[in-house]
């Protein structure tokens, strides 16, 4: 092969691994940190704190003018899995936003409280985001980077390029560009299950989110030959199991208001088409008896006459097959692929409205909602944030796979939890013995809460030395579906970040960061600022739990792995005791997390030892509301002071109580 002809195939190579850099770029030096964070989604928002607390110089850049990604964005019915997941600066925030709405803590919430709370933590610290700068490139002296080039996402010359400079990297963006740029090894798409021994990735056929038969995919019912309808693909559908680069589907997670003083009308929106609608005609004309608006999307209610809409079904929000080219893509083909999900969706919406297709009742449930006024405000009113279940994935030396998902293969560098179903949206709609039909969509639970290794979250050390991608992880494509959750990328960003400090400090590289003492730091100081810890007590912490008497043990639901019950009124005396080991002296405040069961009784006996004395408290179920993704919540029992050194437990009693009692995890909460 001559030297031209090596040249081109070498170009090529690069072009395609998406770590294209200009031959000339004209830079203007922007700034310099310890710790330079790319992406303001909500993991980078929890990055650029924890750094900054942490006594580190913080650059946080963001390619849109959106802060908060997702959690910020849409999707306020927060994805939780297990509460026991949700740690460190993750669980504060959620603390805050059940503050804001009267409660401990809350999982659901309005896009704007949710920003609002995200944008404390910066103005606490005195960061100020680099909004409209997206990366370029990443210069790098060896397998350390030194330097990423930005430009202006809103007038990209090479006039508005700054450089960036920084000690270590963290990427908290969605597609993990920083990562590409840096020449990290990253996938697209679905493994075959071999790859990994896995049984649910690559292609799989499933019911979920699946179309009935019958449904006709042709332009003129039963014709092949008059073409396909609007959003079905040509091709066959591949055997289970087998990879390929598609990717699941995105939405948009979406907030309308039913107040008529805070919503704006549902309008026919830009390049609105009723053809791309046709397969959703023929499902509601298949099933006449649907005819609410939960039947065709996932509706769930928002505080304040809001909510956060999903998917849902064989045809609903998500906007299968039109992203394929989205992570690889070039900024400008993103904007495109953008704007087609926005207009796809909210010509869903005027269709719903309007269309004479779409049965009466239904039209008119719709039209009772409107866009929010008080949402968006500085984006007409729709939010700004695609949701990107996922892009591209690292590849480092450990990927998360099924096995990680199922316990069968446990870590022991967990520098994170995540407890939620292997999770993938639809992949593609094709031709099924001539009918529409969606593939791709899997949906596996059944496991407890599973740790995430701290391996998962760096780079092959050969690669880069200085970069930790808490969200674009090193998973396949099915684990990434478990952990792809806003709380769980928050808890690793946190854990990025305190990584990425331990490495300055030690004058190493993320990859030799000492994952004991990690493990300490994140423990012991969950909040990044120094305050007293919580203390946790679950029920499957057999070194701190005595039990006596007659309990049954449910392994699903609850927090954590599972929860006691025991028949109250009877002879025996069910007793459950939890031992807490008090560090530091002070009032602290008792929480019980209760699950609302069948049969659950209307008072549960407790006693607190103080180290002093006894105290007999009655936690009254009556009032337990349980609201969003989770089976219970935790509820107050009292507040004590407690002595360090002095024997401290929490005792609860089945004896008189009228019902099943629930024994899960008791919470001391600080009151200093």
């Amino acid at each position: 092969m001559g030297k031209i002809s090596i040249f081109l195939l070498s170009l090529f190579c690069v072009l395609m691994s998406g770590a294209f850099t200009p031959v000339a770029q004209k830079t203007t030096a922007a700034s310099e940190a310890d710790v330079v964070v790319y992406g303001a989604t909500s993991a980078g928002v929890i990055a650029a704190y924890t750094a900054k607390k942490m006594g580190k110089s913080v650059v946080l850049i963001e390619a849109g003018g959106h802060l908060g990604g997702m959690t910020s964005g849409g999707l306020g019915y927060t994805d939780i899995g297990n509460k026991y997941a949700i740690t460190g600066l993750s669980h504060d925030f959620y603390r805050k936003i059940g503050k804001h709405y009267g409660r401990f803590e809350q999982w659901t919430f309005e896009p704007s409280v949710a920003k609002k709370y995200l944008q404390e933590y910066l103005d606490e610290v005195g960061i100020k985001v680099l909004y409209h700068h997206r990366i370029v490139s990443a210069r790098k002296n060896g397998a350390r980077i030194r330097s990423i080039v930005v430009e202006s996402s809103k007038q990209p010359t090479a006039a508005t390029n700054l450089e960036v400079k920084g000690k270590m990297f963290i990427d908290c963006s969605y597609e993990g560009d920083l990562m590409a740029r840096a020449g990290v090894s990253y996938t697209v798409g679905r493994e075959a299950n071999k790859q990994y021994g896995e049984t649910i990735n690559g292609v799989q056929f499933m019911k979920g989110h699946q179309f009935p038969d019958g449904i006709d995919p042709y332009v003129k019912p039963g014709d092949p030959a008059s073409g396909l309808v609007w959003g079905v693909a040509k091709g066959e559908l591949e055997k289970d199991g087998t990879g390929d680069k598609k990717v699941q589907a995105y939405n948009y997670r979406i907030c309308l208001s039913s107040d008529p003083d805070n919503s704006l009308p549902i309008t026919r929106p830009d390049n609105y088409d009723p053809a791309h609608f046709e397969l959703l005609a023929r499902l509601m004309a298949h099933q006449p008896g649907k005819v609410k608006l939960n039947d065709y999307l996932i509706w769930s209610h928002m505080p304040n006459n809001k909510t956060d809409i999903n998917n849902r079904n064989g045809f609903s929000t998500d906007m299968i097959g039109a992203n394929y080219n989205y992570p690889d893509g070039t900024y400008e083909e993103r904007a495109k692929i953008i704007k087609a999900h926005e207009d796809y969706t909210k010509g869903l919406l005027y269709f719903l409205g309007n269309d004479p297709r779409v049965p009466e009742a239904l039209r008119n449930e719709m039209r009772k909602w409107g866009y929010p006024k008080d949402e968006y405000t500085d984006s007409g009113n729709w939010s700004p944030q695609l949701y990107i279940r996922e892009a591209r994935r690292m590849v480092g030396d450990y990927v998360m796979t099924q096995a990680n998902c199922e316990s069968k293969e446990i870590v022991p560098d967990g520098v994170g939890i995540a407890a939620y179903t292997m999770d993938s949206h639809n992949c593609q709609r094709v031709v099924v013995n001539g009918m529409a039909k969606n593939e791709g969509n899997v949906e596996v639970g059944g496991f407890g809460p599973y740790p995430i290794a701290y391996r998962s979250l760096t780079p092959k050390e050969a690669e880069c030395q200085n970069l930790l991608v808490p969200v674009c992880l090193s998973a396949s494509h099915i684990a990434y579906g478990s952990i792809r959750m806003e709380p769980v990328f928050m808890v690793l960003a946190q854990s990025s970040a305190v990584a990425a400090v331990m490495a300055i400090d030690g004058k190493t590289s993320v990859q030799k960061v000492p994952v004991a003492a990690l493990q300490k730091e994140l423990r012991e100081n969950p909040r990044a600022d120094g305050s007293t810890a919580e203390i946790l007590v679950d029920n499957s912490d057999k070194a701190l739990v005595n039990t006596t008497g007659s309990w049954k043990e449910v392994k699903r639901g609850g927090f954590g792995h599972g929860y006691f019950t025991a028949e109250g009124g009877g002879q025996e005396d069910n007793t459950i005791r939890y031992n807490a080991a008090i560090k530091k002296s002070g009032r602290y405040k008792l929480y019980a997390y209760v699950s609302k069961i069948k049969g659950l009784a209307r008072e549960i006996p407790f006693s607190v030892h103080d180290g002093a004395k006894k105290h007999e408290l009655v936690l009254d179920t009556e009032s337990l509301a349980v609201i969003g993704q989770t089976s219970g919540e935790w509820f107050p029992v009292g507040s004590f002071d407690l002595s360090s050194g002095k024997q401290t437990y929490v005792e609860v009693s089945s004896k008189t109580a009228n019902g099943v009692i629930v024994a899960d995890a008791v919470l001391l909460v600080p009151e200093f």
